[in-house]
């Protein structure tokens, strides 16, 4: 596997290991040795899998609070997705900064988003599954979010957003 730090401090792109043969490829997605060796998390307590039928909705922008902030490690299994993460720990140097990218199902890319990042998605094709491990359990009470159309983190969607649900719609823009 390969490592790739981004701007954000913590952010990380993880390359799959690839060994592809006659019948197609064998991906190695995780190693808790190579995890840890690399800065990032191996431990997580909870997988989710989401799945969104149509293009041009988008699902964000989702943070949990502490004390059971979240770390995520994204990746894009069926379809096409722009994803954006927005740094909101505040004594970050990049606070309010934001950081986007295309995850593809086909790429073998994940993406680590560690605990004080609100994240999420557009999708760019029908029938959309991503699945997410985490480095916490999810808490109701704890679960948060900002508008995805803030104008303070000037995120550039590149296509329409159609669909987004009451629930995201009603996040406050930040403060």
């Amino acid at each position: 596997m390969r490592f790739d730090r981004a701007f954000l401090e913590g952010v990380c792109l993880i390359y799959d290991d690839s060994s592809p043969d006659e019948r197609g490829t064998f991906n190695r997605v995780f190693s808790n040795t190579e995890f840890e060796a690399n800065g990032v998390p191996g431990a997580f307590l909870q997988m989710g899998l989401s799945r969104t039928r149509k293009r041009g909705t988008l699902r964000g922008m989702h943070f949990q609070h502490p004390p059971r902030a979240e770390g995520k490690l994204i990746r894009c299994i069926r379809g096409h997705v722009f994803d954006a993460i927005i740094d909101l720990r505040r004594e970050s140097k990049t606070f309010k900064q934001t950081f986007t990218l295309e995850l593809r199902a086909e790429s073998d890319v994940a993406l680590y988003v560690p605990p004080g990042f609100a994240h999420g998605f557009l999708t760019l094709t029908d029938n959309v599954e991503m699945l997410y491990s985490l480095t916490e359990t999810y808490v109701a009470e704890l679960a948060d979010g900002v508008r995805w159309d803030d104008p303070a983190f000037e995120i550039s969607w590149p296509e329409p957003v159609l669909l987004v649900s009451q629930r995201d719609r009603n996040f406050k823009m930040f403060t």
